[in-house]
């Protein structure tokens, strides 16, 4: 492999076209290809982007010898086979959140990777951005004490108009696996796995969750309040609170223009802490530089997002669905 990884993408919708404008901050990417199931939209996205080639197949793709890594930005109801299917030639995948519909699909996913021998991670993007990092740093060195409470938002009115993925049950929508997954992630990245789960939703007409509130307790008495939404606009903010101070992600805790409040006993006395973030880009950068140097280190798996835990994530996601009666076709 050269010092630059050879990146494809498989689905050339909104998010990937984001990805793969910040692959040019990475230092580490080049755009070798992308594909679609329409040619005509896959040849105007390597037109935009400078991508060397257009498939109007998947197929076509995972066979292009000079792709090392594949970018998974199809709906969630995909992800499954779409990453066998890459996994099977033999490229390595970064596949987008929610990384499966269930659990049973994220373990295949991950067998196979592991029996093959090839590079997978799930792309929770947030995890690499600077502020994110910060405040985990902050909480292991016990800035804030003993993590007693975790509450999180993540809500707003879809746009028009509506992505139909949002609430087709055929594309596992909802607001649970597009935007609580961010909520749970945040209250476990602090609190880890809860030892009880309850959950409830509102169901959309379509049937899928357009509302689901969570509740995680821990034997040692702490407690994570997360809510999705897809029915109003919410502050999207992350308060993790401990027995010394607390920890506010501003608006959108899940992006790189998040600050972090850091409140030191009184409730009044806070400091604001700029991360540094440079302003070019989305943020996706992050998370594919550091699958660059995966690759390029010969890595099988993310030492910052490892398979296990994406599984555990899944296995949850799918305890807090039991709970909530949040079901897919996927389940049966």
């Amino acid at each position: 492999m050269e010092t630059k990884v050879g990146w494809g993408i498989l689905g050339c919708g909104r998010i990937a076209r984001k990805f793969s404008a910040d692959l040019v901050y990475t230092g580490n990417a080049r755009l070798v290809a992308v594909a679609s199931r329409n040619a005509d939209n896959a040849r105007g996205f390597a037109a935009e982007f400078n991508a060397a080639r257009a498939y109007g197949s998947y197929e076509e793709l995972v066979q292009d010898q000079n792709v090392d890594v594949i970018y998974i930005a199809t709906p969630h109801s995909h992800h499954y086979g779409h990453t066998l299917l890459c996994l099977n030639n033999n490229k390595a995948v970064l596949c987008e959140k929610a990384f499966a519909v269930n659990a049973r699909q994220a373990k295949e996913m991950i067998s196979l990777a592991q029996s093959k021998k090839v590079f997978l991670m799930e792309a929770l993007w947030t995890k690499f951005l600077p502020h994110q990092q910060l405040m985990e740093k902050m909480v292991m060195e016990g800035k804030i004490g003993e993590i007693r409470s975790v509450l999180v938002n993540f809500g707003f009115r879809p746009y028009d108009p509506v992505p139909p993925r949002l609430f087709d049950p055929a594309l596992a929508g909802g607001s649970l696996l597009d935007i609580g997954i961010y909520n749970v992630f945040v209250a476990t990245s602090v609190l880890g796995k809860p030892d009880h789960v309850e959950a409830h939703m509102s169901p959309s007409p379509s049937g899928v969750d357009e509302q689901c509130s969570i509740l995680l307790r821990y034997k040692n008495g702490a407690m994570a309040q997360l809510f999705s939404s897809f029915s109003s606009d919410l502050a999207t903010e992350a308060n993790i609170n401990g027995t010394e101070g607390r920890i506010k992600l501003t608006h959108r805790f899940y992006a790189p223009d998040s600050v972090i409040e850091y409140y030191q006993g009184k409730p009044d006395s806070v400091e604001i802490i700029e991360t540094g973030v440079a302003r070019e880009g989305f943020g996706y950068q992050y998370e594919a530089k550091h699958v660059g140097e995966c690759l390029l280190n010969n890595f099988t798996e993310s030492p910052l997002v490892p398979l296990a835990d994406t599984l555990e994530r899944m296995q949850l996601l799918d305890e807090v669905r039991m709970k909530a009666g949040i079901k897919y076709k996927e389940d049966n």
